[in-house]
């Protein structure tokens, strides 16, 4: 049966059935989306069995695929670790970058700085706020913003910046509630919230052991973006939670004060999203680390 089967039949499977894509599986290997189609085709008919099941907008395995995968892997693998012992390869960083990410203007830079350095990227990026999940399969990376504990699913999460946080409020609107000391006062205040919060996202916090801490809030004002957090907070619209980082001028100048409660705000985190641990093309670890050395990431925009 083996030399009945062409290697590189196995590999456009392994590249299609890691990056549940053909068109991604054909930039990783250099080759057209047709060759990709016809490898896969002509390695479900020698085994006379469906392999992947297609839909316009994603590529999953069937049961024999999976199989196949898993019982080939190891063995791939080992051929592959064999080969790369004699010979290094360089790549190239290039080729098309799908981002999706906050419109963010310390972002953006760091997209302009990025390509800059290499040329041969060709960017396509968005600024959704909130795109459908089945939407999401287009895009190399996704970069967020999280406070807590991340969802489960098939995306693999990089940290990129973390930003330490507090409860802040205009010295005006403290005075007209009383003193704050747990966070489930929150709940008789205004808050200034985003948009998940739509959802029923609460606030949250830590304690001294690192566990966390959720607690619901009440708010009128909810926004997309850390500038406008910043604004209604400065303008005693509610109190807010933001990186002390971007409020460092206000604080100093007694424009915004920090409310001290039981627990603090967890951190806030960018992380970078991208679907693949293997055959990752080069461009996608290179961005990730030029966002990591982007010192200049503010999230107060």
């Amino acid at each position: 049966m083996l030399n009945k089967i062409d290697q590189q039949w196995l590999k456009s499977f392994h590249c299609v059935y890691e990056n549940n894509s053909f068109k991604r599986a054909a930039e990783f290997l250099s080759l057209p989306t047709s060759n990709i189609s016809r490898h896969i085709a002509l390695l479900e008919d020698r085994l006379d069995i469906r392999l992947f099941d297609r839909t316009t907008r994603r590529v999953i395995a069937t049961n024999a695929g999976e199989q196949l995968y898993f019982r080939t892997q190891p063995l791939l693998d080992k051929l592959n670790d064999a080969l790369e012992e004699v010979t290094q390869h360089s790549h190239e960083v290039m080729g098309q970058l799908n981002v999706l990410m906050p419109d963010s203007p310390a972002l953006a830079q760091a997209m302009v700085s990025f390509c800059t350095r290499y040329p041969s990227i060709s960017l396509c990026c968005d600024t959704s706020i909130s795109p459908k999940e089945d939407l999401l399969d287009g895009f190399d990376i996704i970069l967020s913003f999280h406070r807590g504990k991340l969802e489960d699913n098939n995306w693999v999460a990089k940290e990129i910046k973390r930003w330490p946080s507090a409860v802040l409020a205009s010295p005006k609107l403290i005075q007209a509630y009383p003193r704050l000391f747990q966070v489930t006062d929150l709940k008789y205040v205004p808050c200034i919230n985003s948009f998940t919060a739509l959802n029923g996202t609460p606030w949250v916090f830590k304690n001294a052991k690192g566990e966390l801490i959720t607690q619901k809030v009440r708010s009128s004002f909810k926004v997309n973006s850390g500038y406008l957090a910043k604004s209604g907070a400065l303008a005693g619209l509610g109190f807010a939670i933001l990186p002390t980082e971007s409020c460092c001028h206000e604080i100093n100048a007694g424009s915004l004060e920090t409310v001290k409660m039981e627990y603090e705000p967890e951190d806030l985190v960018l992380y970078a999203f991208y679907t693949s641990r293997k055959h990752l093309a080069k461009k996608i670890p290179v961005f990730i680390e030029h966002l990591q050395h982007q010192a200049n990431l503010d999230k107060s925009t």
